[in-house]
């Protein structure tokens, strides 16, 4: 069996100098990793600057979020796949019940109190400002190219990769 080599899409070790040329050959789970490891960095930094963390977010926006006020245990479940560890959902809840940003309610649910709607919507402010900065000289066209290509990743692996099919 004759060697790939000078296939355009070889793939070749990654390379944070690669040139636009290079592109075709270097490593999705780099770069993809490289990329969110950055923003999360990010978002997390200007967070921090302002006393909350991502998780902290999270859980605000899915207190408000749904059509129905949510227990402690659904909240917990709905958001632990996103978070470091099993118990940091549940800490979470204590933190921001300490911070009175959230109360429990007599039949367990979760309710939003002024600060904590207060601190939801400066946090959401925060988010975006920090989005347009990641998306500088991004146009929404391209935006949508790169989440259709990782889309499509996705879906490759996981899916039954027929052409066309989107989640």
């Amino acid at each position: 069996m004759e060697p790939l080599i000078g296939n355009p899409t070889d793939q070749a070790p990654a390379n944070p100098a690669a040139t636009d040329d290079m592109l075709a050959t270097q490593p999705i789970g780099y770069w993809s990793g490289l990329t969110h490891a950055t923003v999360t960095r990010h978002l997390r930094d200007a967070m921090a600057r302002i006393d909350v963390t991502q998780p902290q977010y999270w859980v605000l926006n899915r207190v408000n979020g749904g059509p129905a006020a949510p227990s402690r245990e659904e909240v917990v479940a709905q958001l632990t796949h996103l978070a470091d560890g099993p118990h940091e959902i549940a800490r979470v809840v204590d933190q921001l019940l300490h911070r009175e940003w959230l109360m429990i309610d007599d039949g367990q649910r979760l309710h939003l109190t002024d600060a904590g709607e207060a601190a939801r919507a400066r946090l959401r402010e925060l988010a975006t400002e920090v989005r347009a900065e990641v998306h500088e000289g991004i146009s929404d066209e391209e935006y949508v190219a790169a989440l259709q290509v990782l889309r499509r990743m996705v879906a490759n692996i996981e899916g039954d990769g027929t052409p066309g099919k989107t989640f």
